[in-house]
């Protein structure tokens, strides 16, 4: 896919949020969601599902930017995600682990499900890539109504659950973790 094709979603996907009325960020009935005046940051530490990402957030002093202006598209792993993780990220020998997995987990521009599975539509190859903040590439395709999303270290997680559109982007809850975390080195 050509490098035009990747950063053109982006642009493409803050213009459709701009037409969207307020409301409480949650997927309505007809798959669109509608934008909600809290950001990334307030809506993973106010949402039980995301417990230990918002720990993660938090230890790696990255809740400062998705408090930010945005936007971002955050794949936010679940906490039964993180259960088989290495180590806890939580934990401050993890801070600089943690870290990288968050950018590994984070696009820029506020991608909807919608989005990126229209995307998914006009690639020929049924695949299309988006570059993280973590300069890696993520890969998604759909493996019949679900879509699915790669990592580059071949970890595979599929978006589940209801998308929330923030103020400053998307959390797009997916149930595993694109990448593991080395565990902390004993000094």
């Amino acid at each position: 896919m050509g490098l035009t094709m990747r950063w053109a979603l982006a642009p493409l996907c803050v213009m459709a949020l701009a037409g969207c009325g307020d409301g409480a960020g949650k997927a309505d009935g007809t798959g669109a969601a509608a934008p909600s005046n809290r950001t990334i940051a307030a809506t993973l530490k106010d949402d039980r599902a995301f417990g230990t990402l918002e720990r993660v957030l938090d230890n790696a002093a990255l809740g400062d930017v998705l408090a930010g202006k945005g936007p971002y598209t955050v794949f936010a792993p679940s906490d039964a995600a993180f259960t088989a993780s290495a180590g806890d990220l939580g934990d401050e020998a993890m801070k600089a682990q943690g870290a990288a997995m968050l950018r590994a987990h984070i696009v820029p521009g506020a991608l909807t499900r919608a989005d990126i599975e229209a995307a998914i539509a006009r690639e020929g190859s049924g695949q299309v890539q988006m570059r993280t903040m973590a300069n890696s590439l993520l890969t998604f395709s759909k493996e019949g109504e679900t879509v699915i999303v790669m990592g580059d270290n071949g970890a595979r997680a599929r978006l589940s659950g209801s998308e929330t559109v923030a103020s400053n982007g998307v959390v797009q809850p997916i149930d595993g973790l694109l990448m593991r975390a080395a565990p902390a080195v004993a000094n």
